[in-house]
Formats: C-alpha cells, sequence, structure tokens
C-alpha cells in the first residue's frame, strides 16, 4: 500500500518536476537535454553493467577509488554512474572520461525505473551512502539485481523518521541485499528500521581511503610553484551565507599577512557571479581560474571551475571546509586532511559526525564559531609554521590510521554478486 500511495503522488508530481527542470535548463543547457533520462531513456549499454547511483558530488568523489577497483578486477564490465545534479556527472566525466557511462538518475516512478532497467540490465546496483528510493530498490530486486547501500549512514531523526512508518516501509528495508556501514550507530538504525540484521556490517567510511591521483599531485605542486611562497588558505564548498564572513575573515588575515591568498571555492556554479561581486565590492582584488587569470598579483583566487577543489586542497597551506557556518551540515573534511594540511570547519557539521570525531579526538581539525574566531587562528598558523605542519600531520595521521574500507567494500561487493 506504501509504494502504491507513493507512486502515485511521484506520477502527480512529474509533470510539474518536470516542468521545472526545463526551466533550470534555460541556464543549464545540459539539465534540458538529459531529460530523457529522467524518464528513463538511457542508451542501451552492453553487459556486465554494474549500476553506481551518487546523488552529487561529494558521493561521487567518495565512490571513485571503488570504481577504480572495481575496473581493475574486471576490466570488461560495465561501470554505469548515475548522479540527481549535473556536477555530480561533470565530476565523474571529469575523473572518468570515457572509461564509464553517464546518465542522470532516474526520477522514482515506476515507469522511469522499469524503462531505465529495461534499457542498462544492470547486473548489481550500488548506492552509496542514503539514497533510499522505493521504486529503484523495489523493481531492481524484483529483477533479480542485488542492491547495495555502499559507505551507508543514517542520522537518528532519519531512523525515528523511518520508525514511525515502518510497517510501510518494511519491504523496502527487507530488499537491501547489503548494508556497508560507516559506523555502528549507523548499522544500529538500519537494523533497527528493517533491514535484515546479517545483512548491515560495519565497514567504516570509504572516504578515509583519500585517493589523489598522480596528475592531481602535479598540478597542485604547478599552482603552488606559481604562488611563489605566499601564506594560501582555501575555502571549499562555501554556500550562501558564508562568503561574506570568509571574506572579512580575509581582510582580517590581509591586515597581518598582506600577501595572503583566499582560494574561494564556492559549492554551485550559479553562485560564481555573485561570490566575485562580493570580493569586488569590499575592494579586494580578485582573479578568476575560469578565466585563466593569474592569481600571483590577486587577493582572491575564484575557484570557479568543476572538478579541481581537490587539487586547489593541495596547493593551499590551510583549508576551511564550507557548509558549515550555516546549517547545512558541513561536507567532506578528508579530502584536505588527506594532503596533510590542518582543517577548518564552522559548528554545523552533522552530515560527517563520525569524520569529524575522529579528527577531533586527535587535535587534526579546529572549529571555530564565526568569522573572528577564524582570523584569529589563520593569524597564528600563519605566524607559526611549525604549529600549522604538525595539525596538517595529525589529520593526515587520521586518514591512514582509517584507511581500509575501501577493502572490505570491494570485497563485499564481489563476493555477493
Amino acid at each position: 500500500m506504501f509504494q502504491f500511495l507513493y507512486s502515485q503522488l511521484i506520477r502527480l508530481i512529474l509533470p510539474f518536476i518536470l516542468l521545472r527542470l526545463w526551466w533550470q535548463g534555460r541556464k543549464a543547457p545540459a539539465l534540458r537535454q538529459d531529460l530523457g533520462h529522467r524518464i528513463g531513456l538511457v542508451p542501451r549499454l552492453p553487459g556486465p553493467v554494474v549500476w553506481v547511483h551518487a546523488v552529487s558530488v561529494g558521493e561521487t568523489i567518495a565512490a571513485a577509488p571503488m570504481v577504480r577497483r572495481l575496473l581493475a578486477r574486471d576490466p570488461q564490465i560495465t561501470i554505469l554512474m548515475t548522479a540527481m545534479t549535473d556536477t555530480g556527472l561533470a565530476q565523474a566525466r571529469k575523473m572518468f572520461g570515457n572509461r564509464v557511462r553517464y546518465a542522470y538518475a532516474p526520477y522514482d516512478t515506476p515507469g522511469s525505473i522499469r524503462r531505465f532497467l529495461n534499457r542498462t540490465r544492470p547486473r548489481i546496483l550500488v548506492i552509496m551512502e542514503t539514497e533510499i528510493w522505493p521504486n529503484m530498490i523495489r523493481q531492481s530486486r524484483a529483477r533479480g539485481v542485488p542492491v547495495f547501500l555502499i559507505n551507508a549512514r543514517l542520522s537518528e531523526r532519519s531512523a525515528r523518521g523511518y520508525e514511525r512508518i515502518r510497517s510501510l516501509a518494511l519491504p523496502i528495508m527487507q530488499s537491501i541485499s547489503w548494508v556497508a556501514a560507516q559506523a555502528e550507530k549507523d548499522a544500529e538504525r538500519f537494523r533497527r528500521i528493517g533491514v535484515v540484521p546479517d545483512k548491515v556490517e560495519v565497514t567504516g567510511s570509504v572516504k578515509f581511503d583519500v585517493d589523489i591521483p598522480p596528475d592531481v599531485r602535479q598540478a597542485a605542486r604547478d599552482l603552488r610553484m606559481r604562488l611563489a611562497g605566499r601564506p594560501v588558505w582555501i575555502a571549499g564548498s562555501t554556500h550562501g551565507g558564508e562568503d561574506v564572513q570568509l571574506l572579512t575573515a580575509h581582510q582580517e588575515l590581509l591586515a597581518a599577512h598582506p600577501d595572503a591568498l583566499l582560494i574561494l571555492v564556492p559549492r554551485h556554479p550559479e553562485r560564481f557571479d555573485s561570490v566575485a561581486n562580493k570580493a569586488m565590492s569590499r575592494e579586494l582584488t580578485v582573479a578568476r581560474r575560469s578565466l585563466g587569470e593569474d592569481p600571483a598579483d590577486a587577493q582572491v583566487y575564484l575557484g570557479d571551475t568543476m572538478g579541481e577543489l581537490m587539487m586547489l586542497y593541495g596547493a593551499s597551506d590551510i583549508a576551511f571546509v564550507g557548509g558549515s557556518l550555516i546549517e547545512r551540515g558541513g561536507h567532506n573534511p578528508l579530502e584536505p586532511a588527506g594532503w596533510g594540511i590542518p582543517v577548518f570547519s564552522g559548528p554545523h557539521v552533522f552530515n560527517f559526525e563520525t569524520i569529524y570525531q575522529r579528527l577531533l579526538d586527535d587535535t587534526g581539525v579546529k572549529i571555530v564559531a564565526n568569522a573572528e574566531e577564524l582570523a584569529t587562528f589563520l593569524i597564528s598558523l600563519f605566524s607559526h609554521s611549525a604549529e600549522r605542519e604538525a595539525i596538517g600531520r595529525r589529520a593526515l595521521s587520521v586518514v591512514n590510521k582509517n584507511r581500509g574500507a575501501l577493502e572490505k567494500v570491494v570485497e563485499g561487493i564481489i563476493e555477493r554478486v
């Protein structure tokens, strides 16, 4: 009954979703170009197909090492990567080129999922983190396709929500073939909401298995050389409501270190122009990476390109991870930590609770409440290189000692197929 009502509701709202998508496509043509994918009209694929679904950029990056391992195990398989956002697909294309296939994820209506499955015929479905789509999961299992939830996490709030409709959601949860949970508390919550207990396993977070390709390391070194030893900090994946605070912190830093550079990387491309204007309105000199402008004489270097955040972290001395000064829940701090540089975040990091706790336990991250605190720490660390390097080493140590989830996940997938 739950799935019937859910499917009917999705059918009713789908025309409005598609209309909105078409409207948004006026500024992002790729969205309109791939409208067909949303209703399951994707190219037919040669098998065997491994379908990897990652909602957006962060999950796509987390899936990348797993995809590389699966391709190394069997170069004959076809990896199909799907995402809900154009930024997620752009990130996947940048990482893999023509080694994998790409599509926008179909909307979760019975017809869209049926058409998608008919054309792709996946052998397995790998869902990153916590994308629980009833029709996607139930129809896949009805066709004998194992459904794996990888790097799975579930907040207490979400778990309570599912518990309130447990009898209705139970058929969906029992269709999941394997949950590879980030932590024991996540595993316990998945068991509570109805996933078969022996199909839940704690593997750890694959995000600790930070994978920095050689070409990314070289690009970071090249950019760093161009910056000629300047104090460089980066604010990555920033959201509206954070930019003004970060620019304020940078202006305070400039008073103490006049040659300092802020690399500012907004999370969403549609904000690139507005963020550039905010910086210039404060009489800060701005260089835009997308225009090939030289950051040598700039005070702010706008990272307004796609898929380069990891490299830009590597060209920096200190990193601030955005989405955390506002109640967005933060983004992945392990990307800068994997470079061995100090990591700062605001107080709102609930999306990465387990990861932040491990970094905090080893003082590999600093939490700041506002721009004033951030500026104080930046000035201090740029004045004391030994302390800065020690914090960076601790951050990298946390990454290294928590590696291993990736191997468990890949082995778990292989032995269950």
